[in-house]
């Protein structure tokens, strides 16, 4: 399948029919009358709608969840016969008409971008960002920052605002984490099948599309590959290329792996070369959106573009500072990538040699002179009109950090605004919810989400209706917690009574607590530890128990992170909390899904003002679970006293006084608040219901699509 391009390069786009895609790409036929299954397969739309994934499901449910719910993987893996007997099966293949037809009425339709931007010049956005999120099927993320690129893709597609992305394609992802009898993490790396996954290459002249960049003594050669996400595409570069040295192929191995000299030059690959695969595809974006700083290289490769047009260097600058949005998502000086001028200017050395006279002058874009540091912060800064935070204390805590950038400005002046973080609500909210959502809320409920008049439409929902759905989700979290465990035990052999006990653990009427995030030490993932007998009291009571949920995974590197993991392990095995705190294994997407949907209170405990926005908290309010926060990030904003509760204060106290401070209160808030509001309850929590409908009331409309709507009225 190849590619054709638009004759008119400033409105370059690649151009796909996508339904002449009638086999996947190893060439499998698929039967005729259902060789769109292909076309599905390789867009991610499928993972936000209910019915394509239950379309494949059916296929094979066995393999289907094997697959790491991966479509091609699924589809490469079926038989011929399972195929063929599919295509004769009536209610198959009306299921399959229904989804086709759903897919290219999301694909053809009309669009709140085409409708508002009807008159307007053609608009196109680059999205570079180190990891995206999308689903499962496609582990090339880590965390919250890829989760919040992957839907910022999907939201604008859902808006259809013309964005393309620019990504690196990891061939072992991130990494898959065990949690060993003695509470350890052990992180397992696996080297991925691409053509298994759903993705494509991009072809040209029948052969994928390569593009090489530059390093001292030698020339890397990237193949381009590409994501559909509904609408639009995301183009992701890979390294692993025969023409490479083994080195080079690796640069592109692993997310956040190796050392100083491989992180250099995995943003080399993604600003610089993400530019040139712009450039070979002839897309000209009229906007840069450099999603933290591992992409802001971008900016010097357009800058020599410029520089050798035969710009002055200081209108080349502002002319990519007018077409470029920089996006900080790090509230804390160390966690801003920062390299030695030496590494640098060794890096950088073809393109500083072609571009001699203005060698200082790059370098000063990003130069700390405090330091005496490059920060890829300071040259993101340095070359973008438009900075913001990711909320509105993690802007006023940016503009506080960089007012020395700017010249000793009070931070009130400091250019650097907020777009407060959302989610994608296709994406994280349960089938359920939106069955359920779909009977009582206007029909046009999905395309105006952030229509906060029409969620109030949620108060005419009978809580029966609404305690019904959450009970189903949470027996379901609890069922793949009990899994979980059940595996991770057996895997590392213990004894078949130690694997059966896991059958009794957790209780669907208790009230559940869920925790789940990195384990980096400031989000404090034991700080409901500091007092134990207390601990015990509050879960161990008869007439009202409570009982907790721990996830996440800590960098391979991060031993702090790692200690958290082994502390919560510790304490999951005391007689006295034995299948009332637990801990999974191996926090991904799908996990994710159940926590947000199926526990009944959210955590979230960081040390303020550190955490910049988190997301993980919005996911759960789509599904009526309750927050239970410091007022830090988006909950500072998102928290009305009805809606959820706040964990201390908002003042920025000492890290010993808020430890206290905070302890003191999430003990408190249980025992006076949520647990009595939780069992005060004849057949059903009314009290507990009103809470959750407000939270959707609220938090809905705030939370969802919030940063494109934002950026794209302003």
């Amino acid at each position: 399948m190849g590619i054709q391009f638009d004759a008119d390069h400033h409105k370059g786009r690649e151009y796909v029919n996508m339904q002449q895609a009638t086999y996947l790409q190893d060439k499998k036929l698929l039967p005729p009358n259902i060789n769109r299954l292909s076309d599905l397969a390789y867009n991610l739309w499928f993972s936000w709608n209910h019915d394509a994934l239950e379309l494949f499901a059916r296929i094979d449910p066995v393999q289907w969840k094997q697959s790491g719910h991966n479509p091609v993987r699924l589809l490469h893996e079926a038989s011929e016969s399972q195929l063929q007997q599919l295509s004769e099966d009536p209610d198959f293949l009306q299921s399959y008409q229904q989804v086709i037809a759903q897919f290219d009425d999301y694909l053809n339709g009309s669009t709140w971008f085409r409708e508002k931007h009807a008159d307007r010049d053609y608009v196109q956005i680059a999205y570079f960002s180190a990891e995206f999120g999308f689903h499962e099927s496609l582990p090339i993320y880590s965390g919250g920052l890829g989760i919040l690129a992957g839907d910022h893709a999907k939201s604008a597609s859902d808006l259809g605002i013309p964005l393309v992305g620019v990504g690196l394609l990891y061939k072992k992802g991130y990494f898959t984490q065990k949690i060993d009898a003695s509470g350890s993490q052990q992180s397992e790396h696996f080297q991925y099948d691409f053509t298994k996954l759903p993705i494509q290459p991009v072809l040209q002249d029948d052969h994928q599309l390569t593009i090489s960049i530059d390093m001292p003594g030698r020339t890397i050669t990237l193949q381009i590959w590409r994501v559909h996400v509904g609408r639009n595409i995301i183009y992701l570069l890979d390294a692993d290329h025969e023409a490479n040295q083994q080195a080079d192929k690796d640069l592109t191995a692993q997310l956040y792996g190796g050392n100083q000299d491989t992180r250099i030059a995995q943003e080399i690959v993604l600003g610089i070369g993400g530019v040139k695969a712009l450039r070979a595809i002839h897309y000209y974006p009229n906007v840069y959106h450099i999603n933290e700083g591992h992409a802001a290289f971008l900016t010097l490769e357009r800058l020599k573009e410029l520089l050798q047009l035969g710009l002055p260097f200081h209108v080349a600058v502002e002319t990519i500072r007018s077409a470029t949005v920089f996006t900080t998502h790090t509230p804390v000086p160390a966690g801003h990538d920062t390299f030695s001028i030496q590494m640098v200017e060794h890096y950088l050395s073809p393109m500083l040699q072609e571009l001699s006279r203005y060698k200082q002058d790059i370098i000063a874009l990003g130069l700390d002179h405090h330091t005496g540091q490059f920060n890829m912060t300071y040259l993101a800064m340095n070359t973008a009109g438009m900075r913001n935070g990711v909320s509105k204390l993690h802007g006023q805590v940016s503009r506080e950090m960089f007012k020395e950038f700017h010249g000793h400005l009070d931070a009130n002046e400091v250019p650097i605004s907020s777009i407060t973080n959302g989610v994608h609500l296709d994406t994280w909210t349960a089938p359920q919810w939106k069955e359920l959502l779909e009977r009582f809320l206007p029909g046009t409920w999905k395309v105006e989400q952030a229509n906060k008049h029409q969620w109030q439409q949620i108060e005419v929902i009978p809580d029966e209706s609404i305690w019904k759905v959450h009970q189903h989700l949470k027996d379901a979290l609890i069922r793949y917690a009990r899994h979980n465990l059940m595996e991770q035990r057996r895997r590392n052999s213990e004894s078949e009574e130690r694997i059966e006990e896991v059958r009794q653990y957790l209780n669907p009427k208790a009230l559940t607590i869920g925790f789940a995030r990195r384990f980096a030490t400031y989000k404090r993932a034991n700080l409901i530890f500091n007092d134990l007998y207390r601990l015990k009291k509050i879960v161990n009571d008869p007439e009202r128990p409570v009982q907790f949920i721990f996830a996440g995974k800590a960098h391979p590197a991060d031993y702090p992170g790692q200690e958290l993991i082994r502390e919560i392990y510790r304490v999951s095995q005391m007689k006295e909390f034995l299948g009332k705190i637990v801990i999974l294994e191996n926090y991904d997407i799908t996990m994710a899904r159940f926590l947000v949907q199926g526990v009944d209170v959210w955590l979230n405990n960081p040390r303020r003002p550190l955490e910049a926005s988190g997301t993980s908290g919005q996911k759960a309010a789509m599904n009526g679970v309750l927050n239970f926060s410091v007022l830090d990030g988006w909950w500072e904003e998102g928290y009305n006293g009805t809606n959820g509760w706040a964990i201390g204060s908002t003042g920025n106290a000492d890290w010993a006084t808020q430890e206290k401070e905070n302890t003191e209160s999430i003990y408190q808030t249980l025992q006076k608040e949520i647990i009595p509001l939780f069992y005060n309850q004849g057949d059903l929590p009314h009290q507990w219901i009103s809470r959750m409908k407000r939270s959707f009331n609220h938090l809905v409309p705030f939370l969802t699509h919030i940063g494109w709507y934002r950026i794209t009225q302003s």
